[in-house]
């Protein structure tokens, strides 16, 4: 009884947002997850209706300019979208957080040529390295993968210098290093588990960040190739018929505005709940 009371209470302070944009993630992810299964026909399938037919009982979402059912393109799409967004986020964090506590615990030199190299890489926006990589590696969705996620280093590497930086001036470092403690113990043991929480919810926010860039390249034909169905590319081949069909605009762009709506809506409250001094800032 006192634990589905404080379930409650727990869940009835929980702000709206939160709410709002877990229950959205939610449904987005299970409905990526669950593809296979809720797709009523196979994406690839050419004529699977008639051709641009518009939304109806037989194709919710209507069907494209090949007749291919647009509900199965997007549910497919989704786990195309999200698997880029995922693996570029961790990978993008993982390098970017290496970079950031080894400029914040290294010496002046090291830590003057790693700030150096962030800050001019932070000067470019991240979208504008993502293509520049891209362009250079080629087309693909591996490739476009890479590109994001090294389009989020510089940020993702000022972050936890900042953070990083931040706990190592607190007296606390200083008399763990007066301890003889190791640079690798201190950070691992002292510092990660006092600045994970604002990383993972820049995670969270860089997510989104993610997402956009992803449907982005595939919409320039430098993502996600035809005729894997991806939002961004599922975009890209209906923009010729904006006037006859567009419901093939439509859904997948609802897809991406939810999607990192939901996403957003989950980091800009959790970074509320991790600094209380940001709470009612734009």
């Amino acid at each position: 009884m006192t634990s589905t009371t404080v379930t409650a209470a727990t869940l009835r302070s929980l702000p709206f947002t939160v709410i709002l944009g877990t229950g959205l993630a939610l449904l987005i992810i299970a409905a990526a997850l669950l593809a296979p299964y809720l797709a009523p026909f196979d994406p690839m399938r050419m004529a699977a209706g008639p051709r641009l037919a518009a939304p109806s009982a037989a194709h919710l979402f209507g069907t494209d300019e090949f007749g291919r059912d647009l509900l199965s393109r997007v549910l497919m799409g989704g786990r195309l979208s999200l698997g880029i967004g995922v693996a570029a986020v961790v990978s993008g964090l993982a390098i970017g957080g290496l970079l950031g506590l080894l400029a914040a615990f290294s010496g002046r030199l090291v830590q003057a040529v790693l700030l150096r190299v962030i800050d001019v890489l932070y000067s470019f926006p991240d979208t504008l390295i993502a293509l520049a990589l891209v362009a250079f590696l080629g087309p693909g969705i591996e490739n476009a993968t890479l590109a994001i996620a090294i389009s989020l280093v510089p940020f993702y590497a000022r972050v936890t210098y900042g953070l990083a930086a931040a706990e190592r001036a607190k007296p606390y470092i200083e008399a763990a290093q007066l301890a003889g403690v190791r640079p690798g113990r201190l950070v691992r043991v002292h510092v990660m588990p006092n600045i994970g929480q604002s990383l993972i919810v820049m995670g969270t926010l860089g997510f989104s960040s993610a997402i956009l860039s992803a449907a982005g390249l595939s919409f320039l034909g430098l993502g996600v190739q035809p005729p894997s169905p991806e939002w961004g590319a599922i975009l890209a081949s209906g923009r010729n018929y904006i006037t006859k069909a567009p419901w093939i605009l439509l859904f997948p762009g609802v897809a991406i505005c939810l999607t990192v709506l939901s996403f957003n809506l989950i980091g800009d409250s959790l970074r509320d709940l991790v600094d209380p001094r940001r709470k009612g800032r734009p």
